[in-house]
């Protein structure tokens, strides 16, 4: 079965109603032992998330296993039906795109389409009084100490647009189950991921007012200010007084950084001995350089 296009690819669909569908209670009894293999969840402060109604919960991104251990605690903590913002390439692929369709995660775009259609989507899932779970620094971490980097402003973006509140959340614990840009995974059903929910972010000034990129972006930062506080507590030490810009670091904001500075480093090598750079098509796998032929050659 052939992986679809970005343009092939449907926004889920909400339906009225009863939040935890029986596809949702489904799927997540099945991810369940799975999950336990992987890591326990033991969360606090769930005193500070409305008691009804939708809200964006806002966690810092450390490992590709953070929104597995993230859905467990909205699902079997909560007990509300967790929905995610996540990159299109998991709904091109058979099978597990039309199951992540089906109970309500929402495909982002990063090239070959818009992304009006999935904040449309968004907007709809808080509108009917879900949660929407999100990463605001849009990628894993690119901070060489794990710590929260610069946010964007999707979080502050659906908040706004809908009435509801943001909720920042901090966890920590899924980089022992698997490395930043990693695709290891070490399981240990023996080992806890720490998460704490805050207080809600006060945006009460802004309601009905219109809201500038500027502010969007310091609203943005407050939930990382808060974000990193409660990180702070978990780690018990202290983050960078500045927070990590990938751009300020020559690093791109998408895709696996580190695989980017092997590409980059060899063709620093080739560029000071004379010889011609890699082509574009290179690529890293098992932190090797592969370089496959052309058609024809």
């Amino acid at each position: 079965m052939a992986r679809k296009t970005a343009a092939e690819i449907k926004m889920p669909e909400l339906k009225p109603g009863k939040e935890i569908t029986w596809k949702v209670r489904g799927m997540a009894w099945l991810l369940w032992p799975w999950v336990r293999l992987l890591y326990r969840v033991k969360v606090t402060g769930t005193e500070n998330l409305p008691k009804t109604g939708g809200y964006v919960l806002a966690a810092n991104h450390v490992t590709t296993v953070d929104a597995l251990a993230v859905a467990f605690m909205i699902y079997f903590k909560l007990h509300r039906a967790p929905h995610f913002l996540a990159k299109e390439g998991l709904f091109r692929t058979p099978i597990v795109g039309p199951a992540m369709l089906a109970v309500g995660q929402i495909p982002i775009f990063r090239g070959g389409r818009g992304n009006k259609d999935p904040m449309e989507s968004a907007f709809s899932v808080l509108r009917a009084g879900h949660t929407i779970g999100i990463f605001p620094e849009g990628t894993l971490t690119r901070d060489p100490d794990q710590w929260p980097m610069r946010a964007r402003t999707g979080a502050i973006r659906l908040a706004l647009e809908t009435g509801v509140p943001v909720v920042p959340m901090a966890q920590w614990g899924t980089e022992v189950v698997m490395d930043t840009y990693s695709s290891r995974i070490r399981p240990k059903p023996w080992h806890t991921i720490h998460m704490i929910i805050g207080k809600p972010i006060d945006m009460s000034k802004y309601v009905g007012q219109k809201v500038s990129t500027e502010e969007m972006v310091a609203l943005s930062d407050q939930v990382m200010v808060e974000i990193t506080r409660m990180v702070e507590e978990l780690r018990g030490e202290k983050a960078p007084v500045k927070r990590f810009v990938p751009s300020e670091h020559g690093l791109p904001e998408h895709g696996n950084f580190k695989k980017f500075l092997i590409i980059k480093a060899e063709n620093d090598r080739r560029v000071a001995q004379g010889l011609a750079p890699l082509p574009a098509h290179a690529k890293v796998k098992g932190g090797k350089i592969v370089v496959k032929k052309s058609k024809g050659k």
